[in-house]
């Protein structure tokens, strides 16, 4: 396990919550959920962590690092608006985990989580004794119950997955989703049903280093068509899609049984609250 690392996305904007919401204090010892993961991590074998931050939060997310896990933490921050064009916003996933490539060791596995998104002690073990078996041309994916990552209120958008016998066939970012009044699961208040139990990713993949080649001529094909926009962004799911269309990647999913919780909105602060302290008590 010595050759994996967890990459934890922490570069986000925050701008529907408000603050910094990748260090608001969750926890009872004040834990953000960055700091649930890296222990999960950590717990599963994990020992390598790389955070992607933005260039006016390292020293606090640094700061936070330090007062919650000691200076033996061993996490590596890389600022994601170092890498690339300047832009105010974050040109997205894809263009984070690229910013992350000089802390990824060659030849090596990497897991890829969001800082914001809790993923649970069991996520991270089953990504952990499945990360040592990726290599060049393979992935693999942590994949959750749709009715396990929604919010109590409010919409969010999740990548919806096809899986054939284990495998990823299909992932198409989908946008509003949220539970409606009539118990039905639906992509718009007057969208088709979606099945409670269909599987989505969280952005927790594992990669081998070799994909970051792949990513490269993801980020150019994008770049090239959007280098003055404002807002597009290059999103994992999307490149990976892409990448699995041209052959030159396989996807091997494993679900988790987790429950999702995550902060998007500041109302979701006190939910997140609560139900983190139910499950970490169980």
């Amino acid at each position: 396990m010595e050759k994996t690392t967890l990459v934890l996305m922490a570069a986000g904007l925050g701008s529907r919550f408000g603050s910094t919401k990748q260090l608001a204090e969750v926890g009872g010892n004040g834990e953000a959920i960055l700091d649930f993961t890296i222990r999960d991590a950590q717990a599963a074998g994990i020992a390598k962590i790389v955070i992607i931050v933005r260039s006016e939060i390292e020293s606090n997310i640094r700061s936070h690092i330090d007062n919650l896990h000691g200076s033996n933490h061993n996490c590596v921050f890389i600022c994601q608006d170092e890498f690339g064009p300047h832009r105010d916003k974050p040109w997205g996933t894809t263009h984070a985990v690229l910013s992350a490539s000089k802390a990824i060791q060659e030849d090596s596995a990497f897991l890829l989580a969001n800082a914001d998104d809790y993923y649970g002690p069991s996520s991270l073990k089953i990504a952990a004794e499945n990360l040592p078996y990726l290599s060049s041309g393979t992935g693999m994916l942590i994949t959750f119950e749709l009715s396990r990552t929604l919010p109590q209120t409010g919409e969010v958008t999740r990548a919806i997955c096809q899986v054939e016998d284990g495998r990823l066939k299909r992932i198409v970012e989908t946008s509003n989703i949220g539970n409606r009044s009539d118990g039905k699961i639906t992509a718009g208040a007057t969208g088709a049903s979606l099945n409670s139990k269909t599987p989505v990713s969280l952005n927790m993949w594992g990669f081998h280093s070799s994909i970051m080649a792949l990513l490269e001529q993801q980020w150019g094909q994008f770049i090239s068509k959007n280098e003055s926009a404002e807002d597009s962004e290059c999103l994992l799911p999307e490149s990976v899609r892409n990448i699995m269309a041209n052959g030159d990647l396989l996807v091997n999913t494993f679900p988790s049984e987790e429950i999702w919780t995550g902060l998007t909105n500041p109302e979701d602060y006190e939910v997140v609250r609560a139900t983190l302290s139910k499950l970490r008590s169980e």
